[in-house]
């Protein structure tokens, strides 16, 4: 064996310190969870998003829940498709000062609900049949915030390039660790999200949150530190979403709003990390990319192993997160470039420009410190 492996495949293990454990929803316990559930969908423009979520909630099977749709500003028939599909749907304006646009439809809806258990879902979701019990249960079981990141389900190619940003996510955000609940969380995934009604209000809810972009993030953080506890889950086979089906510019739009702010709250160890896999990831490529002109040597041999090595941990881990494919797989450093050219233009429009644009509005980035 190469001596030059112990450089490349020494990296690609930390992928199975920080992603070793995902965990799934637990399955539904005998005995029925009655508590009343309120379903809040805060929306803005989302007329062509919004129909699949609600056709999945007709379906429900919880006992007892209530559907609140808020519209928040919107100038398409977001409201209107509420209100056809029978839901409870409040109409907002422009937030009022010291608030941006989600956390303030959170709010509103929050304290439009009569349910002891509050669901966020956004917009984009579907919940599998059975999907509302159980997330309620796995609430139920393990108390305080829970959060559930959706089953990635995609259509077109360009979209498959979320594969590094997904992967980074869910490392960054330490719940999925070999450390396993020894380690604190570091946030929730904001779109789905539930917690007790008590908790929310007595913590202060998305108020804590008002001028957060990453506002799922912050939410962990701030109900944690007031003694509400967060766990985090993947949702396959419980809730899926099609995150940015409007084209390449909206999938980048997307994941510019997001990364560079979430990265600046990522603990440094675990940053350290996840930037070693990549490197180790990259170089790996590297050393293969090399071998048409220089044979095989020692480490174009090391590099076609690490490859190798990188396109089955990759594929292990996606198939867990989405319908990412055997393509992305063996296509990862496609997706690690588009995430490194992403992430430098988010972080350019977050220390430089101080605002991201999303959904027609420029929101001002909330300075550190």
């Amino acid at each position: 064996m190469p001596i030059e492996l112990l450089w490349l495949l020494p990296p690609w293990a930390l992928a199975f310190v920080f992603l070793g454990r995902m965990r799934r929803c637990p399955p539904l316990p005998e005995r029925l969870d009655e508590r009343r559930v309120s379903v809040i969908v805060p929306a803005r423009n989302e007329e062509t998003r919004l129909p699949p979520l609600l056709a999945s909630l007709r379906v429900q099977d919880h006992p007892d829940f209530e559907v609140i749709l808020v519209d928040d500003n919107s100038s398409d028939r977001t409201a209107e498709l509420g209100r056809a599909a029978g839901v409870t749907t409040l109409s907002l304006t422009e937030p009022e000062p010291g608030w941006i646009g989600k956390p303030h439809a959170c709010w509103a809806g929050a304290r439009a609900a009569s349910g002891e258990v509050l669901v966020f879902l956004d917009a984009d979701t579907e919940l599998e049949p059975g999907g509302l019990r159980r997330i309620v249960a796995t609430q139920a079981r393990h108390g305080g915030l829970v959060s559930i990141q959706p089953y990635h389900r995609m259509r077109r190619v360009y979209e498959r390039l979320s594969a590094g940003f997904s992967l980074i996510m869910m490392g960054g955000i330490r719940s999925f660790t070999l450390l396993g609940d020894r380690l604190e969380p570091n946030g929730a995934f904001g779109p789905c999200m539930v917690c007790s009604r008590e908790d929310y209000f007595r913590t202060g809810g998305h108020r804590l949150v008002r001028e957060e972009i990453i506002d799922d993030v912050a939410l962990a953080r701030e109900m944690a530190l007031r003694g509400v506890p967060t766990r985090n889950f993947i949702g396959e086979g419980v809730i899926a979403f099609r995150m940015y089906p409007g084209g390449l510019r909206d999938l980048a739009d997307g994941w510019t709003k997001n990364f560079a702010r979430g990265a600046m709250t990522t603990d440094l160890v675990m940053l350290l990390l996840i930037t070693a896999w990549i490197a180790g990831g990259m170089s790996a490529f590297d050393a293969f990319r090399v071998w048409p002109h220089d044979g095989w040597t020692n480490w174009t041999l090391a590099g076609g192993i690490a490859y190798g090595a990188y396109v089955l941990q990759i594929q292990w881990l996606l198939r867990r997160l989405g319908n990412f494919g055997w393509l992305t797989a063996l296509s990862y450093p496609v997706s690690l470039l588009f995430f490194m050219a992403i992430f430098t233009r988010s972080l350019y429009r977050t220390l430089v420009c101080n605002s991201v644009d999303w959904k027609g509005r420029s929101i001002p980035v909330r300075a550190t410190g």
